[in-house]
This record gives structure tokens, sequence and C-alpha cells, in this order.
């Protein structure tokens, strides 16, 4: 049997996935933590160091699972989260970080740039003009004179820093590119206007590819690191967000994945670009034929990790002594209590947000506490709090996108039947779960195959997803979250114009 290898570079983890070529089913898959540093208010960032020698021990830890001879690997794809930064200097080092998309120091510049002339650059490069992106940090570098900035040759993400570091090659796919905010979704080349912004040339940047590009002439040092082969072949892949819908099925019309690990997204496939005046949701380019189209959240399962260390200090006790994770704990505890959670309503934005409002001043807010809600109702609140967010995303896509035929889960949270059954019951549609929960790994090994020969599609995909099971919504719950959810909208139009007071004096103090 011959098996593929998905290697997901996460915001924070790098995973390896060992898939059968044949069934597309996981026999084996390695998860290597890595650090998120915060030097300063709204500052976020990583050692990019630290996350290629995550990588590199998730797919040693692979090879020496001995399932299989590294003769019978047939590639290796790649996937990682988008929006990264690094500075680098002309022999390929690093000069700063890598700064993160949740980082928030281009507050001030994305402000000012929506105001002017950012709905004509969202219009040719469907990136919403947020902090998150690459275009926002680099135009913050250049106005704060960041000295990292002034002494680098390129400018990349990174994936492009661990393809450096391998293959000693400056190459980007197109959807890391296009989620730069610098690249024209409609020509598929890096946009002038938006680079005489940011103060770099063409030359600064990487050249783009399409995702089943095959890596050539991989380091003898992660050969010997790793265990592969040197002969091992490699394709770029995209990020996680198009990977994880090719890797769920959702490829046609109306097909809409959903995924929450640390952050979360809804996302549609699109045969063209599609933006608007609104600027609610993104629009990456994929393909040369194909688009990835949706909104992401700030606030996914990084809402129940907050939750496990405000209200969780027991649960972590009681875990350890009957062996269940804290997660585990506190979710069990949401299942006591009743969908609507008693009234009690939770504003997820702890981290800003991005789509549909763009708004990195937004914060995140209990509303309805009474003496009656115990730590059960807000961490019921919370899941379903993330859940709304959720939704008023699908909303904004199905203006441009269309109405959702066919949903699909996957991320951590598919490992959560709870969660699921509110997404369901949220939504008032069935959703459909695979087997396997890396769908983005899988996106991105499937992408390894057609890229050198094994596959003549990526469309082709859709017969080789093993599918576990679906969710149905209830009636009464869906009517429930109706009621709760139409509040849950316009608690954000009212408190907006009080965030950035609240923001600004964070920053400050």
């Amino acid at each position: 049997m011959n098996y593929v290898i998905g290697l997901d570079i996460g915001t924070t983890s790098a995973k390896a996935v060992l898939f059968t070529k044949e069934e597309g089913t996981v026999k084996a898959e390695s998860e290597v933590t890595y650090n998120v540093y915060h030097p300063q208010p709204s500052w976020v960032e990583q050692d990019p160091d630290e996350i290629e020698t995550a990588a590199k021990k998730a797919l040693k830890t692979i090879v020496e699972a001995g399932v299989t001879s590294t003769d019978h690997i047939l590639v290796v794809g790649i996937s990682s989260a988008m929006h990264s930064l690094i500075c680098m200097d002309e022999h390929g080092n690093a000069l700063s970080p890598s700064i993160t998309w949740a980082d928030g120091r281009s507050v001030q510049q994305a402000e000012a740039i929506k105001s002017t002339s950012g709905l004509d650059i969202y219009m040719k490069t469907g990136t919403p003009i947020h902090p998150m992106s690459p275009l926002m940090k680099l135009i913050w570098m250049k106005e704060t004179n960041y000295a990292p900035y002034h002494k680098a040759s390129k400018f990349i993400s990174i994936k492009e820093y661990l393809i450096k570091k391998w293959f000693n090659q400056y190459i980007v796919d197109y959807s890391i590119a296009s989620a730069t905010g610098m690249f024209n979704v409609h020509t598929f080349e890096w946009d002038e206007q938006a680079l005489a912004m940011t103060g770099i040339q063409k030359d600064q940047l990487s050249t783009p590819v399409s995702p089943t590009h095959v890596l050539e002439g991989l380091s003898s040092k992660v050969v010997e690191e790793t265990g592969l082969r040197l002969d091992t072949k490699f394709v770029i892949g995209a990020s996680d967000g198009p990977l994880a819908n090719l890797g769920i099925g959702a490829i046609n019309s109306g097909d809409v994945a959903i995924t929450v690990g640390t952050s979360g997204a809804i996302r549609q496939m699109a045969s063209k670009p599609q933006t608007d005046e609104l600027q609610e949701i993104f629009c990456y380019g994929f393909t040369r034929d194909s688009w990835i189209m949706g909104g992401p959240t700030n606030n996914g399962g990084i809402v129940l990790q907050w939750l496990k260390e405000i209200v969780g200090e027991h649960q972590v006790y009681l875990a350890q002594k009957d062996g269940k994770s804290a997660y585990e704990q506190l979710v069990q505890l949401a299942k006591t209590v009743n969908p609507g959670a008693n009234g009690l309503l939770f504003l997820p934005y702890l981290n800003g947000e991005r789509a549909p409002y763009w708004d990195a001043n937004a914060r995140g807010s209990f509303i309805g506490l009474t003496l009656a809600h115990k730590k059960e109702h807000l961490i019921r609140a919370g899941m379903e709090g993330v859940i709304f967010s959720l939704l008023t995303v699908s909303e904004a896509l199905e203006r441009l996108a269309g109405p959702a035929k066919n949903i699909f889960a996957s991320g951590g949270f598919a490992r959560s039947p709870l969660w699921l059954q509110i997404l369901t019951d949220v939504f008032g549609q069935e959703v459909h779960v695979p087997k396997s929960h890396q769908s983005s790994a899988w996106g991105a090994a499937w992408t390894g195959l057609v890229g050198v020969g094994e596959e003549k599609s990526l469309t082709d995909i859709k017969e080789f997803i093993p599918m576990e099971t679906s969710y149905l919504p209830s009636e009464e719950n869906h009517k429930i979250y109706q009621t709760l959810y139409h509040t849950f909208k316009n608690l954000y139009i009212s408190l907006q114009p009080h965030y950035k007071t609240i923001s600004d004096f964070q920053r400050r103090h």
C-alpha cells in the first residue's frame, strides 16, 4: 500500500498526518506545539525556527512510527495558516519574528487605509482591510521605522520560510499570496498599488506558483533530521482554508465548510472572484480557475481555552483524577445546561474580530448575567457564542455565494458532539462530519498526489473522503437560537461605538 503525508503548519502546532493513498484513512499522526509570544500589548509573534523544528519533529515521528517504509511515501503536501510575515536578510536568515494573523499592532494603519483607499485595494485583492494582513503590517513597519523592515531583502510567510530553509527557494502558492493583501485575485500578479503603499518592491516578495507545484532539492540536513529519503517529493500545497474545503469535500456550489480550531472560518469554493462594497468576506485565489470565499472569526477554540483558565481550575483537578481532559470536563458541564444557557449570551470577541465586522477593537462580553448563572452556563454560552458568530459570517457569505446546500464540519470542534449539535441547531441544517478531523492535512496530501501525477484532478478527492456521521437539527432548539441570535447581532451594533474607547484604554495601560 502507498502512503502520502499532509504537513499542516497551524497557529499553535505543526501536524504531520500519514494517509493511505487508496482510501484516505489516517494511519499515523503527530502534533508538535510551539510558543506564541506577546512582547507588547496586542503584539502576537512566534519564533520561525521553533516552528521549523516542530515541523521536522512531526515528520520524524511519522517516519519512526513504523507504519510503512519511506519507500512507500509518495509525496508530502504542505498546508499552513495565513497572514504571517517575516523579514529576511540577503543570506536567507530571519531578521524578525513571525508576526501572526492575530497581531494587532497595525490597527491605526488599517483604520486610516480603510477610510481612504481601502475599498479599491479590497476589490482587487479580495483581502479585507484589517491588521491581520501582511499589507497592514508592512505599512506599520514603514511608518514606525521598524528596524528589520529597513534591513530586509525579502518579506515572506512562515510556509515560505520552511521552503527557503528546506529547498533554498523563494516561492509562494497562490492562496498564501492572496492572503497578503498585495496579490491581485483577477490577474494573479502582485498589485502595484498595494506595493507602493508598503514601500517595498515586487522582487522582495516570492514568486507565486500553483498549489500543485513540485518542490525539488530537499536539504540533506532535513533528510537527516526527519528520516525521509533524499528524493522524497514535496508539493507546495496551499493555505489551510481552501485545503480544508478540499479535504472535506466542500468543493461544489452550495457546499460550505465550517472549521473551528484555535480560530474559525466558514468557506465556499467559487468559479470566479467576487467582492463588493460591503467588504464583509474574503476572496482568495486557489488555482487559476478556482477561488475560496468566506470569512474567519478570531475566536473559536480559544474561547474554550480562556474559559478553562477562568472557570475550569476544579475541572483540571477532576480531569487528572479520572483521566479525562479539562476540555472534556468543561463540555460535560455545558451539557447539563439547556440550549440558550438560561438567557445568557456571550459575544466572543476576546481577540477582536474579523468577519463580518473586521473590527480589531471589538471586545468580548457576557450579557444577561444573573445570580442564577453558574460556571456551566458561562461555558455553554461561550460555545454558543462562537457558533452565533459563525452564523453572522454565513449570512454575509450567502449574499455573494448563495445559500448553503451542504454543511461540512472540520477542525478540533468536530470532535465535540455537543458543539456539533449546537452548530446544527443554530444553523437549522444537517451537518456532515468526516472520520478524520485533519481536513487541511488531507487536502494538502491530495494536492501533493495531483502534483506528482498520482491523481488526475483536485476535485476527484470527493470519492476518497471517509465520512463518519451527520447531525440533524432540533426544531425546538432552532427556534430558541433564532430568538437569541437576533439579540446577539443587535448587541454588537449597540456596543460597537464603545469598543474603540475601551481598546485604546487597554493599549495605553
